[in-house]
């Protein structure tokens, strides 16, 4: 059955099209290396790549700790999202007079449009 709902975890076209921008902006903040030591001598040359590639792997390394934990926490809550809303459908009746009238009926469903507590 497919909701009728609007999904609303998507996010604004403004927000994505900054997310996706701004990391190529900044790409391009240090073009040149800004050193007080020469770079023809190895040890701030090697100093300087060592300190790089502890500081990539650093920062991915916390953001995989930082969305796993984020991963978790969604996954522990999800058992307990009890998100209802109410559907009206509408049904057709004939009266004892011979009309026919609109009756509305309401119907409690969960987060994924199924019906609560009919079995």
């Amino acid at each position: 059955m497919k909701s009728r709902f609007k999904d609303n975890t998507r996010s604004p076209l403004g927000l994505r099209l900054t997310g996706l921008l701004l990391p190529l902006l900044w790409t391009g903040c240090s073009t040149q290396q800004h050193s007080l030591t020469s770079p023809y001598h190895p040890g701030p040359v090697i100093g300087q790549t060592i300190g790089t590639g502890v500081g990539v792997v650093g920062g991915n390394v916390a953001g995989a700790a930082v969305g796993f934990g984020e991963g978790v926490v969604k996954g522990t809550a999800a058992p307990f999202n009890n998100t209802t809303r109410i559907v009206r459908r509408w049904r057709t009746e004939t009266t004892a007079d011979g009309r026919t009238i609109q009756v509305p009926e309401d119907i409690l469903v969960d987060a994924y449009g199924r019906p609560v507590g009919l079995k």
